[in-house]
């Protein structure tokens, strides 16, 4: 069954897929038969050997591309690149993210706030996800179905929140959150055949996640493989009336 229903052939875009969620789907999508072409966005060469060497595998099916997700220019160029090539899109996932990362950590408290910290989670987590969605709008224009959806969290859900602290990284999702179901509404009257998500994969094994898996119990760990192929559930059964809504790795729809 075709991921983006009744379309064989179609063109997907993978951006943050250098490692973890992002190469698990660039894999998945190597093997499906309906995808005729996968262009797969990284930051550094560095961390996206992987990634690198399965382009030199699959020359005519994946196309690699540098992008910081926090730099416009970059993300311009890239769509340009990629229009060059082609007018449409099918499917783009956005798996960028970031929970920590140098000395950023999740903060415990009100003391451990830091604005330059802050900002950094917004860059990354949550502009990034609009600048995507604003320049790549010419591509979902078409007459055909297409997807757009971004790695959320369920911690960015405001009506679920009991546990506080991780202000940061909680605002920044909820934040994206609010960014996609607003361009939802936008595409709706520019590019109606575009369907616009947002989606918790669920704690997944990856760098992300790692240094905080000491209390996940172990059936609630998921390896990257198995994300994928549940994500890959919930967006393969995606209907128009969808569009806007923030969804589980399970299908159910989280509360705002």
């Amino acid at each position: 069954m075709p991921v983006i229903e009744e379309i064989e052939n179609a063109n997907a875009l993978i951006v943050g897929a250098s490692q973890g969620i992002g190469l698990g789907f660039v894999k998945a999508l190597l093997q499906d038969d309906s995808i005729a072409k996968i262009y797969a966005t990284y930051r550094h060469a560095d961390s996206a050997k992987e990634l690198l060497s399965l382009q030199q595998e699959f020359v005519q099916k994946l196309v690699c591309l540098t992008m910081d997700i926090t730099q416009e220019s970059q993300i311009s160029t890239a769509v340009e690149n990629i229009s060059a090539e082609t007018d449409k899109l099918h499917l783009v996932i956005n798996c960028v993210g970031i929970l920590h990362e140098g000395e950023i950590q999740p903060e415990k408290s009100l003391r451990q706030i830091n604005p330059e910290n802050l900002i950094r989670y917004f860059q990354v987590n949550s502009i990034g996800g609009i600048l995507l969605a604003k320049h790549l709008q010419p591509l979902f224009k078409h007459k055909e179905k297409n997807i757009f959806a971004c790695i959320s969290a369920k911690i960015g859900s405001i009506g679920d929140n009991r546990l506080g602290g991780w202000y940061g990284y909680r605002a920044s999702k909820a934040a994206l959150n609010m960014f996609m179901r607003t361009t939802a509404i936008e595409y709706s009257r520019r590019c109606p055949k575009t369907i616009v998500v947002t989606i918790h994969p669920g704690t997944t094994n990856t760098k992300l996640s790692q240094p905080f898996q000491r209390n996940v119990p172990p059936e609630k760990l998921f390896p990257v493989e198995h994300t994928v192929r549940l994500l890959l559930g919930v967006i393969t059964n995606l209907k128009s009336e969808d569009s806007g809504e923030f969804f589980s790795w399970d299908g159910s729809r989280l509360p705002w």
